[in-house]
């Protein structure tokens, strides 16, 4: 058997994706597509790759953006926050590195937003540094190969399964080995249903061998997800509406929604309508409830969200009648704020 390492690159030569990030060496480049790929298909990823490439060909671009533009072309790609770190991240580079990529595992470990993977990868990607990467494909490799039972989630399991990446690296071509282990893990050793007839590790695979497959890699914390039940107000009056830019820590940070009541709980109709979170947020406003939205269901990692968007046309102008904060924008121009899906797929079936 050919040296792990010599395996899997020869595996990849072979059966490697033509993608836009694997033909550069520019660091922001590979940069921007790893931050974009976290939590994100490649199949999603690679228009927003493209779409910020071309608006901000280089990381300068990209520091003296808009921040409000940088956040609708993420528009729909979830995740908002690292956007905000991308953005971050870019103003960094621009002051303390002059606007040239930082080429060293540490300094790229100190950007906004970039953790031990990210930074190993375009470290390894960009300068053939030997840092081994470790995502999710890598986890499930090399545990279903060498049957490593420790939960990925666990400390102890991240110090082993980095320790073992670590040692298996070519040293010589690092990029191509890292490019290698991840290209296989998305497409050979997938989590469900992989095609282990046709691996070129069946024969040593622990997890093959012993008919593990579908129990590693194991985990040992269980997510727990929390309700929400969000009731969004769209008040209209002679073509204005109001929308609400969400700051704090929650949620969508930055991104523009409809002024919201959130509740504990569903409620019905009659009892939102009769709510004093309602009569707070109508204020003075004399009103016609115009349409109430059936429920959408909107799944975040940690959290489902169930909203509804009730219309309502108010009588009185809204910049005099409701909270300061509001925004109060015609109603075409709601098109030009970044948005959150949950609000986009409304703002779309209503085209």
């Amino acid at each position: 058997m050919k040296p792990f390492s010599s395996e899997i690159i020869s595996w990849y030569l072979k059966n490697k994706r033509d993608l836009p990030w694997r033909n550069t060496k520019d660091a922001y480049l590979i940069w921007l597509s790893e931050i974009i790929l976290q939590q994100t298909r490649v199949d999603q990823g690679t228009a927003y790759y493209l779409k910020f490439a071309e608006h901000f060909p280089t990381v300068k671009d990209l520091a003296n953006a808009d921040n409000d533009l940088v956040m609708k072309l993420w528009q729909g790609l979830g995740y908002y926050s690292r956007a905000r770190n991308l953005h971050a991240a870019a103003k960094t580079i621009q002051t303390l590195h002059k606007g040239t990529f930082p080429d060293s595992y540490e300094d790229i470990l100190a950007l906004k937003g970039v953790g031990d993977y990210t930074a190993a990868a375009v470290a390894s990607f960009a300068f053939n540094k030997p840092h081994a990467v470790v995502d999710g494909n890598v986890f499930r490799v090399l545990s279903r190969i060498f049957g490593i039972a420790t939960p990925i989630d666990s400390s102890a399991g991240k110090k082993e399964f980095y320790k073992r990446a670590n040692e298996l690296i070519d040293k010589k071509n690092p990029a191509l080995h890292n490019q290698a282990i991840m290209e296989f893990g998305a497409l050979q050793c997938k989590p469900v249903h992989p095609d282990c007839s046709v691996c070129p590790f069946n024969a040593n695979c622990f997890a093959f061998t012993k008919n593990l497959v579908s129990v590693l890699p194991a985990k040992e914390k269980k997510t727990k997800v929390r309700n929400r039940y969000f009731n969004y107000i769209v008040f209209h009056y002679k073509g204005t509406i109001a929308i609400n830019k969400r700051i704090g820590k929650d949620i969508w940070t930055n991104l523009h929604d409809f002024p919201l009541i959130e509740t504990s709980e569903a409620l019905t109709e009659e009892q939102l309508l009769s709510s004093p979170e309602w009569k707070k947020m109508i204020g003075k406003n004399k009103y016609v409830v115009k349409s109430i939205s059936s429920s959408y269901k909107h799944i975040l990692s940690h959290q489902k969200i169930y909203a509804r968007f009730i219309e309502i046309v108010c009588k009185n102008p809204l910049k005099n009648n409701l909270p300061k904060e509001l925004l109060i924008i015609k109603e075409n121009d709601i098109y030009k704020y970044a948005v959150p899906r949950l609000v986009d797929l409304y703002l779309e079936k209503k085209k």
